[in-house]
């Protein structure tokens, strides 16, 4: 677990693979696996981790606070200017179901909750993950939480080969025409307590997600919060996601991590991650069959439908110019990136309403 938690920091300094999340959790797994593992609980009184553990993480603090964070962070404008490019948030989440029965098939035989809370690392939403497997899988948070953010920091090496794979050149290199309109404040205001709203009718167990997220977002457009929102977007993101790191770093003790059910939920996490880009790629090409050959949409923005925001959208427009130079699919992507956001959370708390009906 030294070893694992070491390659951990390395990658955060070295590559910068999510390094405000990948370090504090290696870190943490060095200090649980210390000798006495005192940091964790000694002489019967619990150690400061184990206080974090169950005052963040037991009780799903952590994670809907940092979705009041990612919330002010985000910006629905391009996906209001195009609000087509909702279906493709949507589409990108196939690899979480998929994966989910693939996980309760032999020879990997997980429980549909474990397989659900594995599923749920397809979407590159590390919170939304953490949230699914304390719920149903506690004992696996510990591997699902490292694959989650360590796919999240991969994804420009995991993406690209998927797409290229899927897509041809001539596909690629499809322009998107953008028109810059404006998106009037009332809609910006009514659109995060309309979705909150309806969460709670359709998938009530949702909206600890949903409302947090849209709360976050609601500070942002509100105007008049704006000390409110920068705080939210830089103070408690960072000390959230510190402690939070951390946290994570101290369910990561040997007897747990070293077995060969990590490396099933690292491979299944994969699996999934893969599985969701390939999803909104074919979606998009799919799409394309019943369109005008002049508004056909580059598939390439169909992978941008995961939560991975909004790294995944840099990586497409990245892949797009080096197609073709002068090639600006960014705010398409934007927009799908940003419907990713909600799909996942969506994704989540379906997950969270069905599983136990089918459990039961």
């Amino acid at each position: 677990m030294y070893l694992v938690g070491a390659a951990l920091i390395v990658l955060a300094v070295t590559k910068e693979y999510e390094p405000m999340l990948l370090l504090p959790i290696g870190f943490g797994a060095i200090l649980v696996n210390l000798p006495l593992s005192v940091v964790w609980e000694h002489e019967g009184a619990a150690g400061f981790l184990k206080v974090l553990y169950d005052g963040g993480i037991s009780n799903e603090l952590f994670p809907i606070l940092i979705f009041i964070a990612v919330g002010a962070m985000i910006d629905f404008g391009p996906l209001f200017k195009n609000p087509f490019m909702i279906f493709f948030g949507a589409a990108a989440q196939l690899g979480i179901f998929a994966t989910m029965l693939i996980a309760t098939l032999p020879p990997f035989n997980f429980s549909l909750k474990e397989a659900a809370s594995i599923g749920i690392i397809g979407a590159a939403d590390g919170p939304t993950a953490i949230y699914v497997a304390s719920k149903f899988a506690r004992d696996m948070l510990g591997p699902i939480s490292v694959a989650a953010y360590s796919y999240m920091a991969l994804v420009p090496l995991i993406q690209p080969p998927v797409i290229r794979l899927l897509t041809t050149h001539k596909e690629r290199c499809i322009h998107m025409e953008y028109h810059e309109t404006g998106v009037p404040k009332w809609l910006k205001i009514a659109f995060p307590i309309a979705v909150t709203m309806i969460a709670g009718f359709v998938a009530p167990i949702s909206v600890p997600l949903v409302g947090s997220l849209m709360f976050g977002n609601l500070v942002r457009e509100s105007g008049v919060l704006e000390r409110l929102s920068q705080t939210a977007q830089n103070e408690l993101a960072y000390l959230v996601t510190l402690l939070l790191g951390i946290t994570i770093g101290s369910s990561m003790r040997a007897d747990r991590f070293l077995n060969v059910q990590t490396l099933m939920i690292l491979g299944m996490g994969l699996v999934a991650f893969v599985f969701d880009t390939a999803g909104g790629v074919l979606f998009a090409k799919l799409v394309n069959l019943f369109l005008p050959k002049d508004r056909k949409v580059n598939p390439m923005i169909g992978a941008c439908g995961i939560s991975a925001f909004p790294m995944s959208a840099r990586v497409v427009q990245k892949m797009a110019a080096s197609e073709e130079r002068g090639n600006i699919i960014l705010m398409h992507a934007i927009g799908s990136n940003v419907s990713g956001q909600l799909g996942s959370i969506v994704a989540g708390g379906m997950v969270l309403a069905l599983v136990p009906l089918l459990v039961g």
